[in-house]
């Protein structure tokens, strides 16, 4: 009976399986569009980003300030920051769960064997003596099995997960440009710091010197004992300052040696008032440049794979459709296993159809929708944010280089102002309070103007941040990376 059986083939399973793609021709639920965003076409401020028809994103953005040492930096922050390698990880993990979705396209196969050798009882329940029976049976067989993607859940499912492996990997991408720009941020910060303690080094050299020059004029009964109070009072104000900055600065510094991810790490301060200028953006910049903001990218991703989670969850109202089947052999003996008359095999289909669940699939597709639309809120939300982050950077750009300007008059006055005090009390025609006061204003100007430069220093760092990475500078055209911060003049020499 069992030869009227039409013979098995492996290559009619597989012709079933190819044949059922032509079936997959349509995914459930609704293909993604980007959303429209709608943003003003410039920044509004003075300092607008021109739009321009390309631009080219410079990822090693930081080079622009031209400074080696800072080179150095972020190349030892890449390869060592715990928390970019975390990072790397997370990311590591999003392209295998991708990777184990894509397998859901491709039939499983596995291959069974087994050796079970059996014994029956010799007595039956109603007490009936029969002889004892054992038999042994071995098995060998591969199994397949497959499903049928007639709606589109398993490409659905797909794609979700090929964009949460690009959002992770965009978080990546975020991670390392937040990263880098408080590596640039610290450095930078602790250049503008070394320069506040030589200011207030040579400040206090001067005030020490103005503080011998009044107690041997005390002593030649030219000046009272309430000048050199007030002498040694400025002194003591000024040396306070110096401990002050000095513990700044090694926090600053311990923050970078976190950073590089090396403890103990130091960093040779600066032996002059050499602090970098920012980077200006270039004419040409276009003003959708933000699109290249990874976090941007990665909200986007996001937003796709929560719109191809729809897809998924209405999949649930159709039926499934699987294909089965296995090829083998099965025998008592060993040595039989692998003969013409031991082959075994089976092949069929499944389907399992929802009829009633009480709603829970009604409920699962309307979860996935509220999803998609806080997805959507999300992404919204981080395009108005990175729109307002270049725009604030713009203008604290602007407007702290136009108070730079302000207290570098400041600080020029304060000097000449500093001049005449000095001259005015070596003759006698001022008090030595003209004198303590020249002194504090001076100090506080270069105070001031050193702040000042760190904010902009700050907020082109913030720029480069905001953009998702910095601009190509054009060819010939050259870019000034340092400036001197006059912190100190001859009015500091003439005050001793």
């Amino acid at each position: 009976m069992l030869n009227n059986f039409p013979q098995f083939h492996p290559s009619r399973l597989a012709l079933a399986l190819g044949a059922t793609l032509l079936f997959s021709g349509c995914a459930i639920g609704p293909d993604f569009v980007r959303p429209d965003t709608a943003l003003p076409e410039n920044y509004g401020t003075e300092v607008n980003l021109p739009v321009a028809a390309e631009a080219e994103i410079n990822p090693e953005w930081w080079k622009l300030f031209g400074d080696a040492t800072l080179d150095q930096l972020v190349e030892q922050t890449l390869a060592n920051n715990q928390d970019l390698l975390a990072a790397v990880a997370r990311m590591e993990a999003a392209e295998a769960a991708a990777r184990e979705a894509g397998a859901e396209y491709f039939p499983n196969v596995d291959l069974q064997g087994s050796s079970v050798r059996n014994r029956t009882s010799g007595t039956t329940a109603s007490g009936k003596q029969m002889g004892v029976l054992t038999s042994t049976n071995r098995r060998v067989a591969l199994d397949v099995s497959y499903e049928l993607d007639l709606w589109g859940r398993i490409r659905r499912s797909n794609e979700a997960a090929r964009a949460e492996a690009l959002a992770g990997r965009f978080a990546h991408d975020s991670v390392r440009l937040s990263l880098i720009a408080q590596v640039v941020s610290a450095y930078l910060n602790l250049r503008v710091q070394d320069v506040e303690v030589l200011a207030t080094t040579r400040n206090l050299q001067s005030q020490t010197k103005t503080r011998d020059i009044v107690l041997g004029r005390r002593d030649a009964g030219a000046a009272s004992d309430l000048e050199l109070a007030q002498a040694k009072a400025a002194q003591a104000a000024t040396s306070a300052q110096l401990s002050e900055s000095l513990r700044q600065r090694a926090l600053t510094e311990n923050l970078l040696a976190l950073l590089v991810g090396q403890p103990g790490f130091r960093l040779e301060a600066l032996a002059d008032n050499a602090v970098p200028l920012p980077p200006l953006p270039p004419v040409g910049l276009p003003s959708d440049l933000i699109a290249a903001r990874p976090d941007l990218r990665q909200a986007e991703e996001t937003l796709v794979a929560a719109n191809a989670r729809i897809g998924v969850a209405r999949a649930a109202y159709f039926p499934s459709i699987g294909l089965t089947g296995f090829l083998g052999s099965e025998s008592a003996r060993l040595s039989g296993l692998f003969e013409s008359p031991a082959e075994i095999w089976s092949y069929g289909a499944t389907l399992v159809m929802p009829i009633f669940n009480a709603g829970r699939t009604g409920a699962r597709v309307d979860q996935a929708s509220a999803r998609q639309r806080e997805t959507l809120a999300n992404y919204q939300k981080t395009v108005q944010n990175a729109f307002r982050e270049v725009r604030d950077a713009l203008i604290s750009l602007q407007l702290h280089d136009r108070a730079e300007n302000e207290l570098l008059a400041q600080l020029t006055a304060a000097g000449e102002a500093l001049k005449l005090a000095n001259a005015r009390y070596d003759v006698g025609y001022s008090s030595f309070l003209d004198v303590l006061d020249s002194q504090r204003t001076y100090n506080s100007a270069q105070l001031q103007y050193l702040a000042v430069r760190r904010n902009r220093l700050n907020a082109a760092v913030d720029l480069f941040k905001a953009l998702g990475g910095g601009w190509r500078e054009a060819s010939g055209e050259e870019n000034p990376q340092a400036g001197v911060a006059p912190t100190e003049d001859d009015a500091t020499a003439s005050g001793s």
